[in-house]
């Protein structure tokens, strides 16, 4: 049975949980520090049409507000408020043509603020906020925009009554709230699984329609379909590669027709709230592997389960990739592809030949989500609520004439979500069937 999500309404991030993430980056930061972080630029199309809006995970993460033009300053001990975001204000003839925007007043009694000002008088407002501290946290060098109006506002401070107060550190706001983000609370392990189970749901659907014949757009769409009927958008586009495809790990094209005995690679997750799942599974267009798909398959599932295992509390990053790259390394010696000892192919990393990549990274707010991987040059260690995934795979080129002809143009991928929990893991996709006999009677069934 197949996990449902509940509605979104009761996964919501609640306002007293951003308001306690605010806290505790005010309290990293300091009383003599301001944070700044600004909403994400709204990007055109074309002409008048917008892109789909997404908003800046770090913004969503500090408020869970919603719109673009918005700059939200947390100014710890500041007596009349220490949260304070600049937005739209309301407009009747902007909502005629774009709908009902948001505006200050329900910025304060509706996402809990404590001040609200319209954001064409931040130049006039928030430089005077700024006056007399000594650090600015912020995100500088990402947005053109914001980092010249940041520089304005500190002209103009210094013009101030013959020469404000000004800040005299930039100090980069990731290395504190990108920390707080790589820990997820009980509330975003909620969304995450319901993320998690619109991707389950959204894969078995591609399934169904995933036949010899049909192209890859078209098993794109039903992905597409069921996780806008369950409220979610992709949290990535997805990657729906027939036969060779697959060993272009980032294959975007998914226009080609899927072919009689070839495998189909999808890598796809959904978005819930901003939270994102991400699953990779690999299956026989025709309901059954062949003797050489069936081999590598099996080499990877194996390589998935040993850096599974690794995920547990205390165990570095990189013990999972580690792990993987051993049962990985003997299976294609075994196999012939790789000639003489693992330990030679490891040491020499001749093994990158068919996997060059990594076997995970984070996941949350973004697809490859933010966090140290390595600290003091050590691979970090792994604590209770981190979420990564677990994605070895085996890409064999279509060109690669080292190895035999029955093996070209084979490309497999096995990818799972997983929270390390306090004695161990839950794998949150676990739903999605990997076993190559779970999978063959599951097509069989269509």
């Amino acid at each position: 049975m197949i996990p449902t999500a509940p509605g979104l309404a009761a996964l919501a991030i609640t306002p007293e949980e951003f308001a306690r993430r605010r806290h505790q980056l005010m309290q990293m930061a300091g009383e003599d520090a301001v944070l700044l972080v600004a909403a994400a630029t709204e990007r055109m199309r074309n002409a008048d049409a917008a892109w789909p809006y997404r908003q800046d995970s770090d913004f969503h993460y500090l408020g869970g507000f919603p719109e673009p033009d918005a700059v939200l300053a947390l100014l710890p001990g500041r007596r009349h408020g220490e949260v304070v975001l600049f937005c739209r204000e309301r407009d009747p003839a902007h909502e005629l043509w774009h709908g009902q925007t948001i505006g200050t007043e329900r910025a304060v009694t509706e996402y809990g603020m404590d001040d609200a000002f319209p954001i064409e008088d931040i130049d006039d407002i928030l430089p005077g906020m700024i006056e007399g501290r000594g650090r600015v946290y912020c995100h500088f060098g990402r947005e053109p925009e914001f980092d010249a109006q940041l520089l304005g506002w500190m002209r103009k401070l210094r013009q101030l009554r013959g020469g404000g107060v000004v800040p005299k550190e930039f100090v980069a706001l990731g290395h504190l709230l990108h920390d707080l983000r790589l820990y997820k609370s009980r509330a975003e392990l909620k969304l995450m699984r319901a993320s998690a189970a619109i991707a389950v749901e959204a894969h078995l659907a591609a399934l169904q329609v995933a036949l010899p014949g049909n192209r890859e757009y078209e098993v794109e769409a039903e992905l597409l379909r069921v996780m806008r009927r369950r409220g979610a958008v992709p949290a990535f586009a997805p990657i729906i590669a027939g036969g060779a495809n697959a060993c272009a790990m980032h294959y975007r094209a998914d226009r080609a027709p899927l072919t009689h005995g070839e495998l189909l690679l999808i890598d796809a997750g959904a978005e819930l709230d901003c939270y994102a799942s991400d699953i990779s599974r690999t299956f026989p267009l025709n309901g059954r592997y062949s003797r050489e798909q069936r081999a590598l398959y099996d080499v990877v599932l194996t390589a998935q389960l040993a850096a599974i295992d690794e995920v547990r509390p205390g165990r570095p990053f990189s013990a999972a990739h580690t792990a993987a790259v051993r049962v990985l390394t003997e299976g294609l010696c075994q196999l012939g592809l790789l000639k003489g000892s693992a330990d030679a192919a490891i040491a020499e990393e001749s093994y990158k030949r068919f996997f060059p990549a990594k076997t995970g990274h984070w996941l949350g707010l973004d697809v490859h989500d933010v966090g140290d991987y390595r600290i003091d040059g050590e691979s970090r260690l792994l604590e209770p609520d981190m979420v990564l995934t677990v994605e070895p795979g085996l890409y064999v080129a279509p060109d690669d004439r080292s190895v035999a002809e029955r093996w070209r143009g084979i490309g497999i991928r096995i990818e799972d979500d997983v929270v390390v929990t306090r004695d161990g893991n839950e794998v949150l996709t676990a739903a999605m069937p990997k076993q190559a006999d779970e999978i063959e009677a599951l097509l069989a069934a269509r």
